[in-house]
């Protein structure tokens, strides 16, 4: 992939200097921070990786957008004079912004209850294109449930960017008994907190049925809700399938700013994924400090606009809001348009 188009300026800061800086990851960021600490490297970090990392002020509100254009098409080239910023109806400034392929943590959380036993060829396949359709600098690993949850990775390698241990990691699970999604949730969500990377991403491919986890729904909505882990998720189930839950994967998408996914066809799993892979690698990041008075405990919604060329219509989805206090992260994640 040609990473020139990529490319954008350095991040823009406008107004009043910054006072304080920390080195935060990104999606951490993505509410208001009362009182957060600065965030030092992981001892011995590559270069690589701390090449991406943002000095910002703990005000910074981070949002991470996707852009579309009418016929479903990645907006790649866009400025940020092409964007606009509204929390509670008011626009405003823009303080931050970047287009680049930034390296990420990737959990795939991979349901092996006994409905899914034909189904995961073509999982393991999938999961060998979204690796070779990734940044090279990611980092992943996978997460296997069916009423157990367990890593899939030996102890001795907590990440890897090779296809051929990620597709082992996923097959060395037989496919049998019941399904704790939430737990398996729950779990990829603490394991990928501890990936070096900025960028956090989960992709979590199940029928959305849960019939065994100690999580309830609700516990884990809740932790996707204050997370700035991005969810996205992937329904294999035939329309007749007992086992499904399409409104289950919507939610745990979509209260995150993820995207649900419902293939017609199993082996449409593997362009799924390698679509993924793009929208993850040519994703905006747009940061913005709010105009709005403090008020503990308030909701502030969200909404991004794009323009671009002359009757065009984008469609942006990101984070709709965040709540402010003491855990400041956002509450509430949707399709702004």
């Amino acid at each position: 992939m040609d990473r020139s188009r990529f490319a954008e300026p350095r991040p823009s800061w406008r107004g009043p200097s910054v006072r304080k800086m920390f080195t935060l990851p990104l999606l951490l960021l993505t509410g208001l921070a009362d009182g957060a600490g600065a965030q030092a490297p992981p001892a011995g970090e590559g270069q690589a990786s701390r090449a991406f990392q943002i000095s910002v002020n703990v005000d910074l509100v981070v949002l991470n957008a996707t852009v579309r254009e009418q016929k479903g098409l990645l907006a790649a080239d866009l400025r940020e004079q092409d964007f606009e910023v509204y929390e509670d109806g008011v626009r405003q400034s823009i303080r931050l912004f970047r287009h680049e392929d930034i390296p990420v943590t990737v959990g795939l959380v991979v349901d092996h209850s006994g409905s899914m036993r034909v189904k995961l060829q073509d999982v393991i396949a999938a999961a060998r294109v979204f690796v070779h359709s990734s940044s090279p600098q990611d980092e992943m690993f996978v997460v296997n449930f069916n009423e157990k949850v367990t890593l899939g990775l030996p102890d001795a390698i907590p990440f890897t960017n090779r296809a051929e241990e990620l597709a082992l990691a996923i097959s060395s699970t037989p496919a049998d008994g019941m399904t704790a999604l939430y737990d398996a949730v729950a779990v990829a969500r603490e394991r990928v907190q501890a990936g070096s990377r900025d960028k956090k991403v989960l992709i979590v491919i199940s029928d959305g049925n849960d019939t065994a986890s100690k999580a309830s729904l609700a516990q884990v909505l809740k932790m996707a809700e204050h997370s700035g882990v991005l969810v996205y998720t992937i329904g294999v189930f035939d329309p007749d399938d007992q086992d499904r839950n399409p409104g289950v994967l919507r939610r745990l998408a979509h209260a995150t700013g993820g995207e649900a996914f419902f293939p017609g066809q199993l082996n449409e799993v593997v362009s799924i994924c390698e679509r993924l892979a793009r929208e993850i690698r040519n994703q905006y990041t747009i940061g913005y400090v709010s105009s709005n008075p403090t008020k503990p405990g308030a909701y502030r919604s969200i909404r991004v606009v794009a323009h671009g060329a002359v009757n065009s219509k984008l469609s942006v989805r990101t984070r709709a809001g965040y709540t402010i206090g003491r855990d400041s992260r956002p509450l509430k994640d949707e399709a702004a348009k």
